[in-house]
């Protein structure tokens, strides 16, 4: 610079005084001249004796010191290296070129035109973004706004879900979308009011969970698509559906009677399942004693009929035999049952009665006593046997007896 030239401070004519400004422009355009190899002269239309002077109306041309190019070099230098960057695994780059799209790149290592030509937006497609619809954070603080629902029986229920979506298109999502949560949020609850509105309060709130997310998920989607969002939706979960709380109470007892109802209903539904096989049981068993007893009531009416007729034919042979053969067996079977027994005598006036219990107990008593006394008579021969000395000491003892008695 002027400050380090050693000509500081002399003029050309050796007097002292300030540095002519002429000779200071001259070294510069020289030294610039040398760092980007060119040569000074006098054709760029000077007409001064120094090379045309900017001050006095010309020059040789334009020279930078060694000092300011290097720096200028070290600019361009780090200029250059900004256009540089990375896109990560699941992410997307898309560049932009005086803000308008040019290309989106895939991961790795990239190098675009620096600021300001072209600028790059990082775009992470693989990020998992969750957008609540009823509520913020926690269930309890609920949006009534956004929760409150109409049926298609005419039932309010307070639903509460939250929604998962990931990005499909980079362009369609940097370009499309203003504020793309707000769009999801107000598409999904257009899609899940629709969606309530054409289903019953009990299905919404119990048995049609499942299918109720299914249904918002790909109507969402369609939404979405039709306004070009590049956004996909991966999962709707629904958080909490109920009544709204002014009518939770009628509601629980509503349903409590519901679950009565079905209590009962269960209830007798296994009482039938208990009762009526049984039934069923007892009258198949009743049917195979009928089918029973008809097989053997006919088998003994055959029997019977084919006996008379045999009898019917030894009958034919001995009319005599027969009827005293058929008297006996018929009183036989008659007094086998009877224990007591009227006989009149013929030509007599008198009547016998014969009790056939008392004897039979009698005979009965008489065949006990006999079996005891071959009892007892087995077990004193058995002693006997067992201890000859004991009765041969009784015998001399009744025979002492029968001396001393004389």
């Amino acid at each position: 610079m002027a400050w380090n030239d050693p000509q500081w401070g002399n003029n050309r004519g050796g007097d002292n005084g300030p540095p002519d400004l002429d000779e200071l422009w001259k070294k510069f355009n020289q030294r610039l001249n040398n760092l980007f190899g060119g040569r000074g002269g006098g054709s760029s239309g000077g007409s001064g004796p120094e090379g045309g002077s900017p001050f006095r109306g010309g020059g040789r041309g334009f020279r930078l010191p060694g000092g300011a190019g290097l720096l200028i070099g070290l600019i361009f230098i780090v200029w250059i290296a900004s256009g540089f960057y990375i896109v990560d695994a699941g992410e997307r780059g898309v560049v932009l070129r005086f803000g308008k799209f040019a290309e989106t790149t895939t991961p790795g290592p990239r190098w675009h035109i620096p600021f300001p030509v072209e600028s790059v937006e990082i775009v992470n497609i693989e990020q998992v973004r969750e957008v609540q619809v009823g509520f913020r954070n926690n269930v309890k603080s609920k949006v009534l706004s956004e929760s409150l629902m109409l049926t298609d029986d005419e039932n309010i229920i307070d639903l509460q879900f939250s929604l998962q979506y990931v990005l499909k298109d980079p362009e369609d999502y940097l370009f499309n979308n203003r504020d793309p949560d707000p769009a999801v949020q107000q598409a999904a609850e257009t899609a899940m009011r629709e969606i309530v509105g054409k289903s019953k309060m009990d299905f919404v709130l119990y048995e049609g969970r499942a299918e109720i997310a299914d249904r918002a998920t790909k109507l969402m989607q369609d939404i979405l698509d039709r306004y070009k969002t590049g956004i996909r939706i991966s999962k709707v979960n629904l958080q909490n559906a109920q009544p709204p709380e002014q009518v939770q109470a009628a509601f629980d007892d509503a349903v409590k009677a519901g679950q009565d109802r079905e209590r009962l209903k269960n209830e007798g539904q296994a009482y039938a399942n208990d009762v009526i096989p049984k039934a069923r049981g007892v009258a198949a068993r009743l049917l195979e004693e009928a089918a029973g007893y008809k097989q053997r009531v006919i088998a003994q009416s055959e029997g019977e009929a084919s006996r008379f007729k045999q009898v019917l034919v030894e009958y034919s042979k001995a009319p005599q035999v027969t009827r005293e053969r058929l008297y006996q067996d018929t009183m036989q079977q008659v007094l086998s049952n009877t224990t007591k027994l009227m006989v009149d005598a013929k030509g007599g006036g008198n009547l016998l009665y014969l009790p056939l219990d008392k004897l039979m107990q009698a005979a009965g008593a008489q065949a006990a006593q006999q079996q005891e006394t071959l009892t007892d008579q087995h077990s004193g021969s058995a002693a006997a046997q067992a201890d000859p000395g004991m009765s041969r000491s009784r015998d001399s003892f009744r025979s002492r007896e029968r001396e001393a008695r004389p």
